[in-house]
């Protein structure tokens, strides 16, 4: 019996033990959560600004702690003071978990620009090779969402959260569902 993956041209692979089934119900569940969550999406920008507010106040915790146990390595006050500010930013947005939302999608809004500015940089510098089109595209693209999250503030800070966290969940689903199903047409 020849085995399909070798055949593919693919010669050193590692099968998982799990049986198919359960890649195709994570998968499935992957997706009903996105559905659910995309039911509430105020809810959970609210949710996932204060667990993004909980990590920044556990690694500014970690990172004050390993300060104190490296003290010897000369970034010791750096290391403090970086860790200082994540905790109060991790408190200050659990505390107040719409503002930091609204910081957020700022953030979001400031990164989506300057990146679209650097692809749109890119592709003009690099115009003679293939696909510098669809790069300057994607540049531009970034800078009107960027835009239109900025100039939709505060009401946007209430829901792009949310619906990015309801799309991951929804599209990692699909990823899971669909290796599932891979692997039961190879067994």
């Amino acid at each position: 019996m020849s085995d399909p993956m070798a055949s593919a041209g693919v010669t050193a692979y590692r099968r998982p033990r799990t049986h198919w089934g359960w890649f195709v119900t994570l998968g499935i569940l992957m997706i009903l959560l996105g559905a659910f969550a995309w039911y509430d999406i105020i809810g959970l920008t609210l949710t996932g600004t204060i667990f993004i507010g909980a990590a920044l106040l556990v690694g500014g915790v970690f990172q004050v702690a390993h300060a104190f146990i490296d003290r010897s390595w000369g970034g010791f006050l750096l290391q403090v003071l970086a860790g200082i500010l994540y905790c109060i930013g991790g408190l200050l947005i659990m505390r107040e978990p719409v503002a930091g939302s609204l910081v957020i999608t700022l953030v979001l809004a400031i990164v989506m620009i300057v990146a679209g500015c650097f692809r749109m940089v890119l592709a003009i510098r690099h115009w003679h090779l293939a696909g510098a089109g669809l790069l300057l595209l994607g540049g531009l693209v970034s800078i009107g969402a960027g835009i239109a999250l900025y100039i939709t503030l505060p009401w946007s800070g209430l829901w792009v959260l949310g619906t990015l966290i309801a799309i991951e969940l929804i599209m990692h689903g699909a990823g899971w569902l669909e290796f599932g199903l891979g692997l039961r047409r190879f067994r």
